[in-house]
């Protein structure tokens, strides 16, 4: 009987010890499988994260190719997510955020002192930017057109309308028809406080839109507009190359180098404005915006990626 006790408790013994190896081999299979630390049930966690929602993009007519092929990218990679991009204007795009029409404002030049005012009177919130592409403001002539470089100076007296002749400056005894954007657009204003500073020539006619100027420049011998570069390498127009002063080095902005050295004299970040800090799709958009996939885009659509003083600009945004 002492015997078959002892032989009992041996078995209670042998029993309790299987299933404790058993519970914790099992525990630790839940928790590393195939060899993953034991982090990894928040690393799943959060990879099933569903990202979703309905974005609301309006603005500067520069940026809205680029901002449209980068949100198709991006929502072929998160269906749960609609992004809507139209254009307009940056002025348009901003005014929309302000009434709390849009989530993202695109817009080719910063917000201006009232229009933050504005929007936090409006929403309660702060307004928050993101650079996500640099663009090198091309001047664009006609492709026929013997002139290939000006300085700043000048092209500021061609569109105040004091040089009226493209023999003035190096070319063929013809007039010179001028091509500018609407007040609304950010292009318009960027052009006008660091190109024209004073009020454009009241002969410039005025367009919808970038494409408009840049068809309209490849249609007339004579002509001259302004244009993202994403729209600069379109047929029949050349972009000029530009020098800061007179006795300058001219720098053309169709190549990489003088756009990022800042050689170019005209060269700017793209924006894009939202009302509170962001959150969600819309933060998760801008991250892939500024990453490498989306700087990718950037290159491929004629624009160039922003710099390492554009990344530091963007943290308040996006940390």
């Amino acid at each position: 009987m002492k015997q078959i006790r002892q032989l009992t408790l041996f078995g209670l013994i042998l029993l309790v010890i299987f299933m404790l190896a058993t519970g914790c081999g099992g525990q630790q299979a839940a928790e590393t499988p195939d060899g993953v630390g034991s982090n990894q049930p928040e690393e799943e966690d959060n990879d099933s994260a569903v990202i979703e929602g309905t974005i609301m993009i309006a603005g500067s007519d520069s940026e809205v190719n680029l901002v449209t092929r980068l949100a198709e990218e991006y929502m072929n990679a998160n269906s749960n997510v609609s992004i809507a991009v139209t254009g307009g204007g940056s002025g348009v795009g901003i005014s929309s955020l302000i009434d709390g029409g849009i989530d993202i404002a695109n817009s080719s030049r910063p917000m201006k002192n009232e229009e933050i005012d504005a929007l936090k009177a409006n929403t309660g919130e702060d307004v928050y930017a993101v650079r996500f592409a640099v663009d090198g403001v091309a001047v664009v002539v006609n492709g026929n057109n013997p002139v290939g470089e000006l300085t700043v100076d000048q092209v500021g007296a061609i569109y105040r309308g004091e040089i009226t002749n493209w023999s003035e400056v190096g070319g063929d005894d013809l007039a010179i028809t001028l091509y500018g954007r609407q007040s609304t657009s950010g292009t318009y204003v960027f052009f006008m406080e660091l190109v024209v500073q004073a009020d454009y020539s009241p002969e410039m006619r005025n367009l919808a839109g970038t494409s408009d100027i840049v068809e309209a420049v490849a249609g007339d011998a004579g002509g001259i507009g302004y244009a993202a570069i994403g729209y600069a390498d379109r047929d029949g127009i050349k972009a000029l190359d530009i020098a800061g002063s007179e006795g300058a080095e001219a720098y053309n902005p169709t190549v990489l180098e003088n756009v990022t050295s800042g050689n170019y004299p005209l060269t700017r970040p793209l924006y894009q404005f939202v009302a509170g800090k962001p959150s969600g799709a819309i933060l998760d958009f801008f991250l892939f915006e500024t990453g490498a996939a989306g700087e990718a885009i950037v290159l491929e659509e004629g624009f160039y990626p922003i710099t390492a003083a554009d990344i530091d600009f963007n943290k308040a945004a996006l940390e």
